[in-house]
């Protein structure tokens, strides 16, 4: 064959991407249970942040995190995390936004009254380092311990990150970043944006231990109520205990995503 011809440049161009292309198929098929592996390790780590653990001595933080994390919930396509941190059910919610050069997201960790903040974790892509990129750093992520996300008549609002000195009004509030201002407004907003995403699942309220055992009293708070001997209803649907994933009050009573977590947290008494 004439290795100066068309037809030879071709056909040797054809091999070598072939060739080629079989490779990388098969170093990808190789490596892809690999890297996908490292890309839950690194999810786990961050929820394991937004739950308050120091894993910078942990030898096995995958061990650690399926000893506090035992359920994952679906809403709408948003992961709830079900964990059991020192007695006490957690809901870790998980965030996406955008920052002033990329995308930002994180993990918000709830207490069990679906209010209190129990812990925040950030991440980043490319903001600047010392300014943006500080979101991941404990000072930042620290303030958020604590705020509530809810106004005094219990409507989701978020928190807000502002300037010191700042005022929000009807919202609790923690300091933006010094010189990082557009990375701090897109965390404020990402927060609003995602519980809103949320809303199902922190709108459901906790039902009360009457309910459950199909007694007197309120069966659930807030906007569930006792509607006669052995019945539970939700204004908004007959026979509904709760709405969104709760469910109907038949044998075992009434149900809520923190009383899996109960569930959760009787079974490692027991075990």
């Amino acid at each position: 064959m004439n290795t100066n011809s068309n037809t030879y440049t071709i056909v040797y161009a054809t091999v070598v991407v072939i060739i080629v292309a079989v490779m990388l198929a098969l170093v990808s098929q190789v490596l892809g249970p690999r890297q996908q592996a490292n890309v839950e390790l690194d999810q786990q780590k961050q929820i394991l942040g937004a739950l308050k653990q120091d894993i910078s001595h942990c030898d096995d933080p995958a061990a650690l995190f399926f000893s506090l994390v035992k359920d994952t919930l679906d809403v709408n396509g948003h992961p709830v995390y079900v964990a059991v941190v020192e007695g006490e059910p957690k809901f870790v919610l998980k965030l996406k936004g955008a920052g002033l050069w990329g995308g930002i997201g994180g993990y918000l960790a709830l207490d069990k009254d679906l209010n209190t903040i129990y812990g925040a974790n950030f991440n980043h892509e490319s903001e600047t380092p010392g300014l943006g990129a500080l979101i991941v750093e404990l000072p930042f992520r620290q303030q958020f311990e604590g705020k509530h996300i809810r106004n005094d008549k219990g409507e989701i609002v978020s928190v807000a990150v502002l300037k010191a000195g700042t005022n929000a009004e009807g919202q609790e509030q923690v300091d933006a970043l010094s010189g990082a201002t557009i990375t701090s407004t897109g965390v404020s907003d990402m927060l609003k944006a995602n519980l809103a995403e949320y809303a199902e699942f922190l709108n459901v309220k906790p039902c009360c231990g009457h309910c459950k055992k199909h007694g007197e009293g309120n069966c659930c708070q807030g906007e569930h109520h006792h509607h006669g001997e052995g019945e539970c209803h939700h204004h908004h649907g007959e026979g509904n205990c709760c709405h969104g994933e709760g469910h109907h009050h038949g044998e075992g009573g009434c149900c809520h995503h923190a009383e899996q977590a109960e569930a959760t947290e009787a079974q490692i008494v027991t075990e």
